[in-house]
């Protein structure tokens, strides 16, 4: 049948060499797998992309609705969390799967199949996409200097412009370099986070049940809302593009065996990295649900109130200070794999080359120039507003990612061999719809339209 995107009968022989660009060309295939070594060594020779992306599961945008979930209803929408990264799991993968197998990454497979026109629509989605996700970065790191040092939020959002030296030193350094702070800043952010937990000691009944879905969770208006929104912040578009990309800065054999070992072992990465974000994600609303669902605090949604309540609540005076700490690293964790996400894109859509430090400043300008009209207007109580605002708009972005990254993958004439087998596509379109459909209800709720809080 005559494909009429492509105006082809699917059979395009090579489609992956269209062109020859390589994807992140700067760190392509420079981080050398040993041949002939045992599993181990494989396995950590492939690990770091997984917790690249893992980053955008845990960035700041997250926290204002797990602390909402928490604060609200206990444990309850515990099994949200877990849902939504059992899905998560399976997108990355394929998302390994479509690069490894065809060498392209996202970005660069819309450029090869769809016109123009429509490529340059998801290039402007995508743009945004991750314009919103730098502004959460941005609130979030703004946040966590204001409550560790006073600094004002204006001048957080503006301070945080200067990241864009790290992210150039430590990609000229080496693609390794860049993995090893990603993952450091993670342990902070974990280690954090179980410190908390021990001193909020949370009931561990409450705990293994809330991972059981429950029904009221569709049957609560309130809670449906915050359980959407949950989602909505959880699946990032731009990790789809991000990851299809980084798992070719690999250096594995360019066979078919080759890279079928190079996708189960980065399978194996991602889906590690994935569970740790579950981990940080659970923490935040066990942490709200101890402290705060069980004191009375179930109003607490803010990063500020959280924050200022916590030595109270748990008794101790540094509690804040933990909170504070894993979200600046949580912030600059995200800024950096977000800098390489919006290279990705484009030069993935576009195929336009900029100087990195020039992509860096106009990617960070666009997130500083909104938040700091917003904030320096309608004051910093709009801080939380914005985390929201910016979650909408990823939502907005997910299901033109989802779909032709589905649709590639489910294609042997792309895929060949790689191609998915009929129970993953049955998953994976069910995902993506249900991902599509809970995102529009979100919009719909926020806009009014269907009466959402």
């Amino acid at each position: 049948m005559i494909d009429p995107i492509t105006k082809s009968p699917g059979t395009e022989p090579g489609w992956q060499q269209a062109r020859g660009d390589l994807s992140l060309p700067e760190s392509h295939g420079s981080v050398a797998v040993p041949m002939g070594a045992g599993f181990w060594r494989k396995l950590l020779a492939f690990s770091g992309p997984g917790f690249m992306v893992a980053v955008g599961y845990m960035d700041p945008g997250n926290w204002a609705t797990d602390l909402a979930g928490g604060a609200q209803f206990g444990y309850t929408l515990l099994s949200v969390i877990l849902i939504s990264n059992l899905m998560a799991i399976l997108l990355q993968h394929l998302c390994v799967k479509l690069g490894i197998a065809t060498g392209r990454d996202l970005a660069q497979a819309c450029r090869d199949h769809y016109p123009r026109p429509v490529v340059w629509f998801q290039w402007v989605l995508c743009e945004l996409a991750i314009a919103a996700c730098d502004l959460a970065e941005v609130i979030g790191s703004a946040i966590a200097l204001q409550l560790l040092f006073g600094i004002p939020l204006v001048w957080g959002c503006i301070i945080t412009a200067a990241d864009v030296m790290i992210v150039l030193l430590l990609q000229h350094k080496g693609f390794r370099w860049l993995e090893a702070v990603v993952i450091t800043l993670m342990l902070t952010i974990g280690t954090c986070f179980a410190v908390e937990l021990f001193l909020a000691k949370p009931a561990l009944g409450g705990v293994l049940a809330g991972f059981v879905p429950s029904a009221q969770i569709l049957t609560n208006p309130a809670m449906l809302y915050v359980a959407i929104g949950i989602l909505g912040a959880t699946v990032m578009p731009h990790n789809l593009y991000l990851h299809s990309s980084i798992v070719q800065t690999r250096k594995y054999e360019q066979t078919a065996g080759g890279k079928r070992e190079a996708i189960r072992f980065a399978t194996i990465d991602s889906t590690f990295a994935l569970m740790f974000a579950l981990f940080i994600n659970g923490a935040i609303l066990v942490l709200a649900a101890a402290a705060f669902h069980k004191s009375g605090h179930a109003d607490v949604a803010a990063i500020q109130d959280a924050y200022h309540l916590l030595d109270g609540v748990l008794g101790v005076t540094f509690a804040g200070i933990l909170f504070a700490v894993a979200l600046l690293a949580s912030g600059q964790n995200s800024t950096l794999t977000g800098t390489l996400a919006g290279q990705i894109v484009m030069e993935g859509f576009l195929n336009i080359r900029l100087r990195p430090w020039l992509r860096r400043l106009i990617t960070r300008a666009i997130a500083i120039v909104p938040a700091v009209v917003v904030i320096g207007v309608y004051g910093e109580a709009k801080s939380t507003q914005l985390l929201v605002a910016s979650q909408v708009c990823l939502s907005m972005q997910l299901g033109f990612a989802c779909w032709p990254l589905m649709r590639f993958t489910g294609e042997k004439a792309k895929m060949g061999e790689f191609v998915n087998p009929w129970w993953i596509k049955l998953l994976g379109w069910g995902v993506t719809l249900v991902i599509i459909g809970l995102n529009v209800k979100l919009l719909l709720d926020i806009a009014g339209v269907t009466g959402g809080e």
